[in-house]
């Protein structure tokens, strides 16, 4: 796995636009601010041409102009670090213009985002064998008071910090309006781990190669010719897989099929362990998570901080990772290995 330099004071760090643009509130206050929070911290800030743009449909430009943004700071070795504008609905179309090869033979850079960036996160490590960051994107660095998730983003992204830790309460609710751009999250909600099959909470660990992201999104690449799990899995056999999923609009029955989906195609067969984050607009619902994983006999954990619903840990895509879970505590610690 190829692991990019951690950021460093003067850095510069390139924003992009691949689905979602920062065109409208509360996202382009919530962007600005984000540039004068990174520039204070020293960091050059460089913006893509899509940032603020909404010439696409469900992303800021058609799929030829945001793959070829992906493009071009992908591979300008003046920047380290690249941070996503937003989610979205259709990033998926760019990956068709995307010169994947010319990325893995790049230097590597650190990517972040979360969501709809699941197709470069995810794609990054299994197709590029290049490690990723699922956290959270550029305007959530603009809020007034930083939630201690958003500060756990940049201390990952600068090498500060390889262990993640679950956080006290989330949101079910934001606050965040067109009117009210810069409020933090609204977390009301007690964090409480759902403890699936092969889990204790007396106690449980596991560790494997980390991989996953927004299943609505998985379930669309499965199958394409961005699809190489099946390779990932045999190269990485001897650590297993450890997958974290999340979902932002499945309902219980779209998640099952997905579920189904990804376990038929083989992408399961090396799990060692599965991370499932709360889920996005079904809030309430069982989306099926435990019963549709229980016949590999691997341990599920639920509910976790991971991503639609905030605060959420930044994983890095492609790590290898130990995870302890014991009562309402949950842990990861990644190795760059």
């Amino acid at each position: 796995m190829r692991y990019p330099e951690f950021l460093k004071p003067n850095d510069s760090i390139g924003f992009i636009a691949p689905s979602f643009g920062c065109n409208n509130e509360p996202y382009k206050s919530c962007f600005n601010s984000s540039l004068d929070y990174f520039t204070k911290k020293s960091y050059k800030c460089v913006q893509g041409p899509n940032c603020f743009s909404d010439n696409g449909f469900g992303k800021s430009n058609t799929p030829e102009a945001c793959a070829a943004e992906i493009n071009e700071f992908f591979t300008d070795e003046s920047l380290s670090a690249i941070i996503s504008c937003g989610g979205g609905e259709t990033m998926c179309e760019d990956l068709t213009f995307v010169d994947f090869d010319k990325i893995s033979k790049a230097k590597p850079k650190w990517y972040m985002g979360y969501s709809d960036n699941t197709n470069l996160t995810f794609v990054l490590p299994t197709l590029c064998d290049t490690a990723a960051i699922y956290g959270p994107c550029a305007p959530a660095f603009g809020q007034e008071v930083l939630h201690p998730a958003v500060d756990d983003a940049l201390e990952i992204l600068s090498g500060k910090k390889l262990t993640v830790t679950n956080y006290d309460k989330w949101e079910k609710e934001s606050l965040k309006t067109p009117e009210n751009p810069f409020v933090s999250y609204n977390v009301t909600e007690p964090f409480n781990i759902k403890y699936g099959p092969y889990t204790s909470e007396n106690g449980t660990q596991f560790e494997g190669r980390l991989i996953g992201g927004c299943l609505d999104v998985l379930v669309c690449l499965c199958g394409t010719k961005f699809d190489n799990v099946k390779a990932f899995n045999e190269k990485y056999a001897d650590d297993g897989i450890v997958w974290f999923l999340e979902s932002c609009e499945l309902n219980p029955f779209a998640a099952r099929r997905a579920l189904w989906q990804l376990k038929n195609a083989g992408w399961f067969d090396s799990a060692k362990g599965f991370l499932v984050g709360r889920a996005g607009t079904y809030t309430n619902a069982d989306l099926g998570f435990a019963e549709s994983l229980e016949e590999f006999g691997v341990p599920v954990l639920l509910d976790l901080d991971i991503g639609h619903l905030p605060p959420m840990m930044p994983l890095i895509s492609g790590a290898y990772a130990k995870v302890f879970a014991k009562g309402n505590t949950f842990s990861l610690r990644h190795e760059l290995c």
